[in-house]
């Protein structure tokens, strides 16, 4: 019992300083943000001027954008650990690995959360899409999202980091794997935006839940391999 509230501390300060890192630069939090926003801009004008088009097409942009600026905020945050061989000097606490990756999880989970819940409104201003209509199964949406980007950015973050192409390499090997998780996470979006007329977001956000919870024993349970020599 009180290893695991050992490892749990370990892993809330590694989650809060990586957040807090993240959220304080400033510069990168902007870029991240900016980048996200070139991305539903140019995917909006190549749909054209037609409000139905945007808004049909807004659940499968808004995760675009969401995946692809989230690969680049959780890369980052393993970037922070390679100056001065700080992640080697992580490894060497006397604590279970795990704990390891369940903070850097936890604190790529923060930082995309605030991303996914500002391009959430970027995309109903954008896209003139009313979410104020469906916010709770929305943030639901963005929440579980939130958690299976981060599981699988982390552990493939730490699979890469140490690579030259590491830029190249984190996107081909996150995004086949991320393709459940965008399946279920877009149309969840959909249906909650149409007010959920079958029922079908429940069954979808049970794939996202199922997903998160695999990714995350699986991280768990390999993660300290990477941090081997």
């Amino acid at each position: 019992m009180n290893g695991l509230r050992t490892e749990a501390r370990v892993a809330m300060a590694i989650a809060r300083k990586d957040a807090v890192a993240e959220l304080r630069g400033r510069h990168a939090t902007v870029s991240t943000l900016f980048f996200a926003a070139v991305v539903l801009l140019l995917f909006g004008f190549a749909l054209g001027p037609d409000a139905r088009r945007l808004a049909e097409a807004a659940p499968g942009l808004l995760w675009l954008a969401i995946v692809f600026a989230g690969i680049l905020a959780v890369n980052r945050l393993h970037l922070l650990e390679t100056d001065d061989a700080a992640l080697e000097q992580l490894a060497l606490y006397p604590v279970a690995r795990r704990a390891i990756y369940a903070g850097k999880a936890l604190g790529g989970f923060a930082v995309m959360l605030v991303l996914g819940v500002v391009v959430l409104g970027a995309v109903g201003i954008l896209f003139a899409v009313d979410i104020a209509s469906a916010w709770l199964p929305l943030l639901s949406t963005v929440i579980l999202g939130a958690m299976g980007i981060a599981a699988v950015g982390t552990f493939y973050a730490g699979v890469t980091v140490r690579m030259r192409a590491r830029e190249v390499m984190l996107p081909l090997l996150v995004l086949p794997v991320l393709a459940p998780l965008l399946l279920g996470a877009v149309r969840a979006t959909a249906a909650a935006l149409a007010g959920d007329p079958f029922g079908e977001l429940g069954a979808w956000l049970q794939l996202l839940v199922a997903f998160d919870l695999i990714m995350l024993m699986a991280g768990a349970a390999t993660y300290g391999f990477l941090l081997e020599d």
